[in-house]
């Protein structure tokens, strides 16, 4: 009994703490316990009565297993199988995760994608056979975890063009205890959550803009061939463009939500309605109990999205010549500062900039940051510009700095000297500057 009052407590302590707001420190606002991201557009109603509200709560909510028979009450339907039991827990503050820092350290933000070589029926990774499309650390009782994940880094070390060292790490996995066999034949992609704020604009650019700056066979010859991934549209039942996820794997903030309460909680959905086991885990077939969270609650949850603003940009006449080095470089050439203007039936997202520093675009990153693991177009070297606002939030608002698709970067700079492929132009830009330059160019970026 007492573990169960804690375990509603806990609840709706979570629930609680983000639901009201006062201005802080520009592009951060101070919540109920600890600032964070998380910031509705002026005017936008986040009442437990309104749409968002009720998203809002879920978003928060940490699930629970079904506790008995009949009718399945709101916050349960957790697992069989699961990394965290709230979306909250893995974007911590409306912003990033991080990978572990040591070998034992759980995957507390991070997950890691499966499949096998091939696709599926609709273009989509194959799963792998034994264990689907996502590793799944936890079950609930009765249902072993999947594997257990220990990561370790490899350090290389480099010069800049004027002699100054710097250092990188690289991560590896390695899976012990597995509950259902290997996993020496799996394609594999360590992951970490990205911020939830400013993604209703994204969305929210026409198609049309974004695939103005395509350029798949460099026509222009400067070195950038971003190019659009295709992807599979549930509801539709049709390819569409892709634009949410490291790979732009999924269309919009439906199927973004729906995806993650699935692979991430275990929650099934009317897009998502069958649970990620591999075909040899009878125990967690067996506990499926058909779709969990419908279609509202998944809408209402995307409302939530919607509603949040990303933070201001801060920049100032100081940062102006960081600004000219980001353009002068060719970082402006994939994270492009206008990204469109947004189209929407919202009042407050319709006809706004969209100042995210990206093009939503496929970029080949080089073999330095390849996970081999194809996503619909994407190559196993491709991955989606991300956008740039708030990035330089992001120290203060995680206590340190964890960029790139699997968290490696531990600043702005190592994230930068990552970039090969198309990225790799700019990469030797940014080594040939002075210090003085090179800190001009950091100071820009943190004001975003």
């Amino acid at each position: 009994m007492k573990t169960r009052f804690l375990q509603k407590l806990a609840v709706a302590l979570a629930v609680a703490s983000a639901i009201s707001w006062s201005t802080a420190a520009p592009g951060l606002v101070q919540g109920s316990l600890q600032e964070t991201l998380i910031a509705p557009y002026p005017g936008v109603d986040l009442s437990r009565a309104a749409p968002a509200g009720r998203g809002e709560e879920l978003f928060n909510l940490h699930f629970l297993p079904v506790t008995g028979q009949g009718e399945r009450k709101v916050g349960e339907g957790l697992g069989p199988l699961f990394n965290r039991n709230a979306c909250s827990t893995c974007h911590p503050k409306g912003g990033r995760g991080k990978a572990p820092g040591d070998p034992f350290e759980p995957l507390l933000t991070a997950l890691v994608r499966l499949s096998v070589p091939g696709v599926d029926d609709n273009g989509a990774p194959a799963p792998h056979p034994a264990y689907g499309t996502q590793l799944n650390t936890r079950g609930v009782r009765g249902v072993p975890g999947e594997a257990d994940v220990e990561l370790s880094y490899d350090l290389t070390v480099g010069t800049y063009d004027d002699g100054e060292p710097y250092r990188l790490r690289r991560p590896s996995m390695l899976f012990k205890r597995g509950s259902h066999g290997s996993l020496e034949d799996a394609l594999t992609s360590l992951r970490i959550g990205q911020p939830i704020v400013g993604l209703g604009l994204l969305e929210a650019i026409p198609e049309e803009e974004i695939l103005s700056f395509a350029d798949p066979e460099d026509a222009d010859g400067d070195g950038i061939s971003g190019r659009p991934n295709r992807v599979w549209h549930r509801g539709l039942e049709k390819t569409v463009l892709g634009r949410f996820g490291w790979k732009s794997n999924e269309p919009d903030l439906a199927h973004q939500t729906a995806g993650a309460f699935l692979g991430d909680i275990g929650i099934t959905s009317p897009l998502f309605p069958a649970h990620d086991c591999g075909e040899t885990q009878t125990v967690c077939r067996d506990a499926d109990g058909g779709v969990e969270l419908d279609a509202a609650d998944v809408e209402a949850v995307a409302v939530y999205m919607r509603a949040l603003s990303p933070p201001a940009a801060r920049t100032t006449a100081a940062e102006e010549p960081g600004a000219r080095l980001f353009d002068r470089v060719g970082c402006a050439r994939c994270h492009r500062p206008k990204t469109g203007t947004a189209r929407s039936p919202l009042d407050y997202l319709d006809g706004v900039p969209v100042m995210a520093y990206t093009d939503l675009l496929l970029h080949d990153m080089g073999d330095g940051l390849a996970d081999g693991r194809p996503d619909f177009k994407a190559t196993g070297r491709e991955w989606r510009t991300p956008p740039l606002w708030g990035v330089g939030l992001i120290e203060t608002l995680h206590g340190g700095v964890a960029l790139l698709h699997d968290g490696r970067a531990q600043s702005i700079e190592e994230a930068i000297l990552w970039h090969g492929g198309e990225g790799e132009a700019a990469r030797n830009g940014f080594k040939a500057l002075s210090k003085t330059e090179r800190e001009a160019l950091i100071a820009f970026l943190k004001s975003l």
